[in-house]
């Protein structure tokens, strides 16, 4: 099992019941592909470095797991399509 962290931002543009439904979204594709969740991290709104679909801010949330290698990619795939993820990035953590 290798350890990842997902680093999300979501539009700053949907309700709070709406993100936190997509949150657990997320959650519920990382724990599907076979993955544990260790940690959740929620920074909250925050200024963005560059506007994205013409918003300067979002919602940023970090999520830590362990996983199989293919399960970042698998992810990756699922996330690509969803209207409400500005960005994504995972990375595998060190040791």
């Amino acid at each position: 099992m290798m350890k990842y962290e997902l680093a999300l931002v979501l539009s700053a543009k949907i309700e709070d019941e709406e993100r936190a439904a997509m949150v657990e979204k997320v959650q519920a594709m990382i724990t599907t592909a076979g993955a544990a969740i260790t940690n959740v991290d929620e920074w909250g709104k925050k200024q963005l470095a560059y506007e994205i679909q013409k918003m300067k801010e979002g919602y940023y949330y970090f999520i830590q797991f362990e996983g199989e290698t293919t399960v970042p990619a698998e992810l990756e795939e699922r996330l690509r399509i969803e209207e409400t993820v500005l960005r994504f990035l995972c990375v595998k953590q060190d040791a």
